[in-house]
C-alpha cells in the first residue's frame, strides 16, 4: 500500500507509476484537492487508487480547508474509498465529533501520534480508544512506533497498539512507513519495526488477521 508524500502535493503520479510497474500488486492512496472532479477520482480508482489522504498536522500545514474536505468526501464516497487522516495527538479530541460523523470509512494514522512519555491514560488515546471501539467505520494504522516512541527499539509503543488492537482487531492495519519522512528524532532500522509485529499481536491467527485479512478487506487486493 502507498501513500503519496505530502511534498508531492496532489500530484500522484508517482503512485499511478509504481502501481502500474507493480502489475497490480500495489494499491495507493492520493493526495487531492477540489481540482478533482468525479471522473478523476474514476481514473485514479481504475489506477488502483482507495483512499485520499487529508494531514491535519501543524508542521505539514494544518487543518485544510473544511469546505474542500467535504466536497471531496462526497466525490470519493460512490468509490467505496476511504479517508486516511494524520492528526497531531493534542488535536484529536477537537475533531471527536467531525470523525463521528464522517459518512466513509477512515484510518487514524500512526495510533495519532500520541507520545508515550504521556502514559495510556492521556486524554487524546482515550478519545482514540473510543472512537474506534465504538465507530464501525474508524481503523487504526499501529505504525509509526519511532515518531511516538521515547526511543530504539521502539517497544515502549507496544503496549498502546495493544490497546487499540483489543478495542477492534478488525480495523487495525500495520505498515513500516518507509522511508519515514518528517522524522525527529529517531530514524529507525526497518527491522527494529518488525521486531515489533509479535509483540504487538502475538500469534499467528491475529497476526494473518491484521498483516493480511484486513488490508484485503479495506483495499481490495485480488478484487
Amino acid at each position: 500500500m502507498l501513500v503519496n508524500a505530502s511534498c508531492h502535493g496532489v500530484d500522484n503520479s508517482v503512485i499511478v507509476d509504481a502501481i502500474a510497474q507493480s502489475g497490480g500488486r500495489y494499491r495507493g492512496v492520493a493526495n487531492a484537492d477540489d481540482s478533482f472532479s468525479a471522473a478523476k477520482f474514476q481514473q485514479l480508482h481504475e489506477a488502483g487508487f482507495r483512499g485520499v489522504r487529508f494531514n491535519f498536522v501543524k508542521h505539514l500545514g494544518g487543518t485544510p480547508d473544511m469546505g474542500e474536505f467535504a466536497r471531496v468526501v462526497e466525490r470519493i464516497q460512490p468509490l467505496g474509498w476511504h479517508l486516511d487522516l494524520h492528526f497531531d495527538a493534542q488535536d484529536l479530541p477537537e475533531y471527536d465529533a467531525l470523525l463521528k460523523q464522517l459518512p466513509v470509512p477512515f484510518i487514524i494514522d500512526h495510533m495519532g501520534r500520541v507520545p508515550v512519555r504521556n502514559g495510556l491514560d492521556q486524554a487524546p488515546f482515550k478519545v482514540l480508544l473510543a472512537l474506534h471501539r465504538s465507530n464501525p467505520r474508524c481503523w487504526v494504522k499501529i505504525s509509526g512506533s519511532e515518531r511516538i516512541s521515547q526511543g530504539p527499539p521502539f517497544s515502549d509503543a507496544v503496549p498502546f497498539a495493544q490497546a487499540l488492537i483489543a478495542a477492534g482487531p478488525e480495523r487495525i492495519l500495520w505498515g513500516t512507513d518507509w522511508p519515514h519522512p518528517n522524522i525527529a528524532k529517531f530514524m529507525p532500522n526497518d527491522g527494529d519495526l518488525v521486531d515489533l509485529i509479535p509483540q504487538m499481536m502475538p500469534g499467528t491467527d491475529l497476526q494473518r488477521q491484521i498483516l493480511v485479512d484486513n488490508p484485503h478487506k479495506l483495499y481490495g487486493f485480488g478484487a
